[in-house]
């Protein structure tokens, strides 16, 4: 920014050269305190020595660090002032220079006068004195030099400010000139912008109107392509898709902007088009189909083999329908916009339209595929019929359905190929499962089992119920079992989910009502016969042995429905174990009041108690803790679960304590239902086959136990005390005590503590009886 010759502001000293001589290496300075050598009358050495010493002993030049240029818009101007002043420095400079020159040269011409007087005697000086004034200035020397180039560099440093102020003063006007020039041009500044802003919205809407005008002129461009004589080929080409894809903007523009001029019937128009297009769609989807099923219908017809058969349904029949073009493609593309890859539906433009497209997909490739492979079904029921004959029910069900569950799985596989989905269960209506389901034909796949079950049923109908047991048992332990130990494969998988439907769908309903039928025949219209109606002797320890017919029938239905079932359906409202438990009740019932009537040597108290409790025990055994109806409530199973927690074949002993350990027990509490309690008492209506209800049905089933034990010990106990009171007509207390002891034996040979328990309640009967009379009697003395 500023010129070299603003730093020279130190003048260079010219050094004489020495004389030639002195050497050039370094020599000591004579002390000044140092007599000279020479008289009085010898002349002082010469100025220039004296120069030379000097000049030797000043300290260097002060130099100021150059420093680099710099360049700023007011560079023509500084410069040009930077140059006036450079021009004055070096004008004052040389002048003093001149001064200079001048002086020294009189001085020397001064000394060169005296020393050229010889004649002129001096008085003499003291030696002492005679140099302390060039001894002061020699001293001084170094600190007058610095004080010189102080004051030089303090001059240099009031011109630099002086001209940094006049650069700031210039600096300050142009500042306030642009700020000015600026406040001018403010308001031009938001006229440009404005006008920038204008133009942007304007490009904008020029963009904006442009986009929807390609929405209303594409219609003439594909209507053009739609109607041209060649358009049926479009659906073999990858430009459908485009085209779809195009149709299905300008339908989502227009259903967005339905303000627009002619909004509503270019969307008519549109999607008009898109039928169009789709029915294309369809159009060369049949046509191919049927193409393949003239080519290899005709095969698996004539075929004698069924390996050559099943290549030709699935492998053959694949391989055609997915060499295409871009048919295939398209058409998942189509299917693919209504459901995922689950078969789960999915929003999107033109659903509706699209859906029935797929609809009328689906059912032409079904049609197509049923039509194919009917001879092939055809010759599996003719199978199924002829393995009837020659084997058995279940062999030839157990063969049928594993036929049916591999064609399915093929069927999908192929499913899922053809239309890129794959076929799951979905409780949603609107899924492709629900809308296959629709489709009830001859032909096997995941979501068309009703072929299957109505083949088996018809087959069922004719069979024994435990044929149909083994069946129903067989399709779900093969299928429904798990094995953690191998990892599941995709066949695996699907056979289980066809084996679940199958069951839960058909055959489970089906079981249910061939096991109701069968107690209907068996036990709710057996009838009551009197040879039937006793106890016999245990045979083998097996409590069951003596039991009733109708329990022993009931027993083998409830095994027989335990293994076939699941215990989640054996155990929770189940209403075929309802049924069991309570038409076997109802025929115990009228077997007691048969007994009652006949005045049979059989005690009719024992007999419901010993049947009750063989019941009640098989139920425990087989782990059915639930006995109610569809519409009974788990809150009305507590008590029953209570005394189920406590019967069992090892503590029957503390659950007849339970039952009659007197008045305080907790089996005659509270807990049990108002009507039950009061029946119990023998104040309220006694627990009927005609009482019996769904919701209270355990509470009941507990009462029946109640009322027989109590009728057995009241009887019993006042029998007791009538023979220690010997009474007219009745037997000695020993003859009683071994009529009870026989009676007690042959009904719970093999369970000792049962008949202990009875007796003590007996006797804890006949004691409460005799103490009630004895107070009555007292009351009536009184």
């Amino acid at each position: 920014m500023y010129e070299d010759s603003w730093y020279s502001f130190v003048p260079e000293v010219t050094k004489k050269s020495t004389s030639s001589g002195q050497g050039t290496g370094h020599r000591r300075k004579e002390s000044l305190l140092q007599q000279p050598n020479v008289s009085s009358n010898e002349a002082p050495p010469t100025l220039s020595k004296l120069v030379e010493e000097e000049a030797r002993r000043s300290p260097p030049e002060a130099t100021v660090a150059r420093r680099a240029k710099s360049y700023s818009d007011f560079y023509h101007v500084v410069r040009s002032q930077l140059a006036k002043d450079s021009q004055k420095k070096k004008q004052k400079k040389r002048e003093e220079d001149q001064r200079k020159r001048r002086k020294d040269r009189k001085t020397l011409e001064a000394l060169n006068l005296a020393a050229n007087v010889d004649d002129v005697v001096f008085p003499p000086k003291p030696i002492l004195t005679q140099y302390d004034d060039r001894l002061l200035e020699a001293s001084q020397q170094d600190y007058l030099l610095y004080k010189d180039q102080l004051a030089l560099t303090e001059r240099h440093l009031d011109s630099l400010i002086d001209d940094t102020n006049s650069a700031l003063e210039l600096l300050t006007t142009l500042s306030k000139s642009f700020q000015a020039v600026e406040a001018q041009t403010s308001s031009f500044k938001s006229q440009c912008e404005d006008l920038l802003s204008e133009k942007r919205r304007l490009q904008k809407l020029a963009g904006d109107v442009g986009t929807d005008l390609h929405f209303y002129a594409y219609l003439d461009n594909v209507t053009r392509r739609l109607n041209a004589p060649g358009a049926s080929r479009l659906v073999d080409d990858d430009d459908f898709v485009e085209v779809l894809s195009n149709l299905d903007s300008c339908i989502a523009f227009m259903g967005r902007n339905t303000a627009y001029r002619d909004a509503e019937s270019y969307l008519a128009r549109y999607e008009a088009l898109l039928t169009k297009a789709l029915h294309l769609l369809e159009v060369g989807f049949t046509n191919r189909l049927d193409r393949i099923s003239a080519e290899i219908a005709p095969s698996i017809a004539s075929s004698k083999s069924e390996a050559t058969r099943h290549a030709l349904a699935y492998s053959r029949f694949g391989e055609l329908v997915l060499t295409s073009d871009s048919l295939i493609p398209n058409m998942q593309k189509v299917v693919r916009s209504v459901y995922d890859e689950l078969g789960r539906p999915v929003s999107g433009t033109a659903g509706e339209i699209y859906g029935n497209t797929a609809r009328h997909l689906f059912q032409s490739y079904f049609s197509v595929r049923d039509r194919d492979l009917k001879a092939m079904t055809q010759r599996d029921v003719d199978e199924f019929k002829r393995e009837l004959k020659e084997l058995s029910m279940e062999t030839a069900s157990r063969n049928l359905v594993k036929q049916t569950f591999e064609k399915a799985f093929n069927e999908t596989n192929l499913f899922a190929r053809v239309f890129g989905i794959e076929l799951q269960w979905s409780s949603d209506p609107e899924s492709v499962y629900a809308l296959l389901k629709s489709y009830q034909r001859s032909l096997a796949n995941p979501t068309n089992l009703v072929p299957l079950a109505n083949t088996l049923q018809a087959t069922m109908q004719a069979s024994s119920l435990p044929a149909i047991c083994n069946v129903v048992a067989w399709l779900m332990n093969e299928y429904l079992a798990l094995d953690y130990e191998d990892e599941e494969s995709p066949f695996a998988k699907q056979c289980r989910e066809l084996s679940a439907r199958l069951l839960t769908e058909h055959l489970w309903v089906f079981t249910d009502n061939a096991f109701e039928a069968e107690v209907s025949k068996t036990i709710s219209k057996a009838m009551v016969k009197d040879e039937e109606l006793k106890i016999g002797p245990v045979v083998d320890g097996v409590s069951s042995s003596n039991a009733y017919p109708a329990v022993k029938k009931a027993l083998e239905l409830l095994v027989m429905y335990d293994q076939t079932m699941p215990k989640e359906r054996s155990q929770t409202n189940s209403q075929v174990i309802f049924k069991i438990v309570r038409e076997t009740i109802n025929v115990l019932q009228r077997a007691e009041s048969r007994l009652k009537s006949l005045k049979s040597s059989t005690d009719p108290d024992i007999f419901m108690v010993k049947n009750l409790l063989i019941i009640k025990n098989e139920l425990l055994s087989l782990e059915i803790g639930d006995i109610r109806g569809e519409d009974g409530g788990y809150a009305g199973m507590q008590h029953f679960n209570r005394i189920w927690e406590t019967l069992s074949p090892q503590n029957w002993a503390s659950f007849f304590g339970n039952i009659i350990g007197g008045v305080g027990s907790s089996f005659w509490s509270s807990s049990s239902s108002p009507s039950t309690s009061s029946a119990a008492a023998g104040g309220g209506n006694k627990v009927t086959a005609k009482t019996l209800t769904v919701e209270d049905m355990n509470h009941q089933l507990d009462e029946l136990l109640r009322q027989s034990i109590v009728g057995f010990t009241q009887r019993w106990g006042r029998l007791m005390n009538d023979a220690k009171a010997r009474k007219a007509g009745v037997k000695p207390i020993g003859k009683v005590e071994r009529q009870l002891e026989e009676l007690l034996q042959k009904a719970f040979s093999n369970q000792p503590e049962v008949i202990a328990k009875l007796n003590e309640a007996i006797q804890m009967s006949a004691e409460a009886q005799a103490k009630a009379a004895g107070e009555k009697k007292g009351v009536r003395q009184y």
